[in-house]
């Protein structure tokens, strides 16, 4: 190899993704994935080994440390594979296309993520994580880069791994691009009550979530209850939402001293998290939080949403306004990195920290004995490591310790304050600070809601974070998938957007006009809705793809039209569209809308609560939303407070200026030429006389397409039924 041949070397230094610059020193050779990479893997015959992850991805660092920083390892990667680094975050499409083929052959997939391909991208081998060395029936990473690089020389044994390949993508492209044959009939009203049934059967009533092993949060499940519950007046679907709200917010996966969620957890009571925060898990869960106060009136779930969101503004802000994507699992203790070391106490850690000590232990469950192992390479002495859950309620400890329960809370909360001082000196885990543009638009969602729900001044920090990334991240035609910052006060956007970008910022844009009254915002989330329709709608297949028409060619282009770690992002475009719909007298937007979940309607019914999201779309198109038109110079604050407690899953809200004269400036900023339905002749009325304009903030409330007289009175609209 020649000093200019990619192959050569390590070319990952100059990334931008804090996951690929972490493997920028190691031995073996890794390639971003790019045209110089592909085309050396073609014209020297060799396979690509590809590994997806990202930075705070536990395993991804355990067989980086005990592979990818082997020199005999790396020697024999480098010597017959081209092998490529991937930041999931980074290229969704890639990590779509090899997880699914990963699903499809393993029955489970996750991250890191390890594909052999032919050298033009055909899988022939994938998995997981693989120890260095076999183990427990599982195949060591040494010996299968051998068997795999021998079987590629062997030409007969290399025809079966080609054959292989073809027959992976195949399925591959089955199951990520094709559309039934048919269309079917969207979901009526009633399938929510069906899907939240299926929920219910799903549900684990003794420890609270779905499923029996893993416990991972998923909003639109509970969503789907919420929603449903309201509709049905059903005490079952309120329990398990419950069930499920409680255990997220007592258990491991909450931060109880500072706010936020961990990824998820690795057992079924939702005791031991994996540690880091993502900011989409924050953005679901707090809108859903949020929801779950409005509908039960339950204080705690507003103090978990507003403790998550006072953690994200802390944690994971930019200075500027936009928000970054992850806090790392691990941080450094003893002079390693341990997962959860920021995070977890002993009982001398209390006791040094804490004047109630033996109160909080009793309140978060800290025992000499401990709930979570310390990593296996640590001394053998380390224990009594306490991940903190509520395991005692404020009466059972004013009974325990023979106190009044407001002087246990008061107690508590002095003892939380001292112990989150002291956990602020131990060395804090990483944080990658890219921006990306989808992630950005669910957490400025979140804000919006909070802005109506909790307090005005959350819509603000939602205005300022989608400025942030439309200044940086949209060029009037197009929209990146990220933004790094170069250390000073200068980054860059890398990437073209992906569907969840568009379709998450419009939302976020749609979200932020809510919340403000601001018509920029919902002009911003105009021209994103016509981008995605233009980049990512398929008016022959009737559906939404992942990558854009333009984008870069795979082996398959993928749909996305299930949950995973994010809602789906065909569901998001579906109820983005629709909402986006009644702002412009062109149809284009509720057509697709419409046609996208005809087509795919065969697929919700057969398995609702894997596409919870999309469910949740189709339902507001059965059903029709629940249009507030203001007509005033701003939301009056008692009418926000009444907003605020009111559970509205489909309410779609509408500031617009008291008169037609000053709408009309509006309507220059959407370049409309026309007031829209939901504007269109709806004025502020004064007082008692209907004829008489401009004296009042008045609201026009519509539902099942039908619209109450004009109320000077929020709560009397509210109440208006057709």
């Amino acid at each position: 190899m020649s000093d200019t041949d990619p192959l050569a070397r390590n070319r990952l230094g100059g990334a931008a993704s804090p996951y690929l610059r972490q493997h920028a020193d190691n031995p073996v050779h890794w390639q971003p994935w790019d045209d110089d990479a592909l085309a050396a893997a073609e014209r020297e015959d060799k396979p690509l080994f590809l590994s997806v992850g990202y930075s705070s991805c536990h395993w991804c660092h355990v067989m980086a440390e005990e592979s990818f920083e082997d020199a005999a390892i790396a020697d024999r990667l480098n010597e017959s594979f081209v092998p490529i680094k991937v930041d999931r975050e980074e290229r969704p499409d890639l990590d779509s296309l090899y997880i699914t083929v990963c699903q499809l052959v393993r029955g489970q997939a996750g991250w890191p993520l390890s594909v052999f391909c032919t050298p033009d991208g055909k899988p022939f081998f994938v998995g997981t994580y693989f120890p260095k060395e076999s183990k427990r029936n599982q195949p060591g990473f040494r010996q299968l880069v051998d068997r795999i690089a021998d079987a590629w020389s062997d030409p007969e044994e290399r025809a079966d791994m080609e054959e292989r390949a073809e027959q992976w993508t195949a399925a591959a492209k089955g199951e990520l691009e094709e559309v039934p044959d048919d269309p079917g009939t969207a979901p009526d009203a009633a399938f929510l009550d069906s899907a939240a049934s299926d929920a219910v059967r799903r549900a684990d009533r003794e420890y609270g979530g779905f499923g029996r092993g893993q416990k991972f949060p998923n909003p639109p499940r509970v969503d789907l209850l919420l929603r449903a519950a309201a509709r049905e007046d059903t005490d079952t679907y309120r329990t398990v939402a419950r069930e499920t709200l409680d255990a997220m917010a007592s258990g491991g996966l909450y931060d109880h001293l500072g706010g936020g969620f961990h990824r998820y957890c690795t057992d079924r009571k939702w005791v031991v998290p994996h540690f880091e925060k993502m900011l989409y898990d924050q953005a679901g869960l707090v809108r859903t939080f949020l929801a779950g106060y409005q509908l039960f009136g339950t204080k705690r779930y507003a103090e978990v949403a507003a403790e998550t969101l006072g953690f994200v503004e802390r944690e994971l802000q930019h200075p500027d306004g936009g928000f970054y994507a992850t806090l790392d699992a691990r941080s450094e203790y003893d002079g390693e990195q341990v997962e959860g070391a920021y995070y977890v106490w002993t009982p001398e850690d209390v006791a040094a920290a804490v004047d109630a000590a033996d109160l909080f232990c009793a309140r978060y469950g800290v025992s000499d004995a401990g709930n979570f192992d310390p990593e296996q390479e640590l001394d053998a002495s380390v224990t009594g490591w306490n991940v903190l859950t509520e395991q005692a309620s404020i009466p059972d400890l004013a009974a325990e310790f023979d106190l009044d329960e407001s002087a246990v809370e008061e107690r508590l909360a002095h003892a939380e304050e001292q112990a989150r001082s002291a956990r602020a000196e131990r060395p804090r885990p990483g944080r990658d600070e890219k921006v990306l543009a989808g992630w950005n638009g669910l957490m400025i969602s979140a804000f919006a809601e909070a802005g109506l729900v909790l307090d005005e001044r959350y819509a603000d920090v939602a205005a300022d974070a989608l400025d942030f990334v439309r200044e940086r991240l949209w060029d009037d035609e197009s929209l990146a998938r990220l933004w790094k910052g170069d250390g000073g006060s200068g980054g860059n956007a890398q990437g073209d957007g992906y569907l969840e970008d568009y379709a998450f910022l419009a939302r976020g844009a749609l979200n932020t006009y809510e919340a403000t009254g601001e018509v920029e915002h919902l002009a911003f989330a105009l021209s994103l809705g016509r981008a995605l329709v233009r980049d990512f709608y398929d008016e022959k297949q009737g559906t939404l793809y992942f990558t854009p028409a333009d984008g870069e060619s795979l082996v398959a282009r993928p749909q996305e039209l299930d949950d995973s770690s994010t809602p789906s992002s065909t569901g998001v475009a579906v109820e983005t569209l629709d909402a986006l719909s009644h702002f412009t007298p062109d149809d284009e937007f509720a057509t697709v809308a419409e046609t996208v979940t005809e087509t795919h309607a065969s697929t919700l019914e057969s398995s609702p609560l894997e596409h919870a999201a999309f469910v949740l779309a189709a339902d507001g198109l059965a059903v029709g939303r629940r249009e507030l038109t203001v007509a005033a110079d701003g939301l009056p604050d008692a009418w926000r407070e009444t907003l605020g407690d009111r559970y509205l899953p489909l309410r779609l809200l509408s500031v617009r200026p008291p008169t037609d004269e000053g709408l009309r400036s509006w309507l220059d900023t959407l370049g409309a030429a026309e007031a829209p339905p939901i504007w269109a002749g709806r004025e502020a009325r004064g007082g008692e006389d209907a004829d008489v304009t401009g004296a009042e903030p008045t609201v026009y409330a519509c539902r099942a397409r039908a619209c109450s007289p004009p109320r000077h009175d929020l709560t009397a609209a509210l109440d208006w039924e057709p």
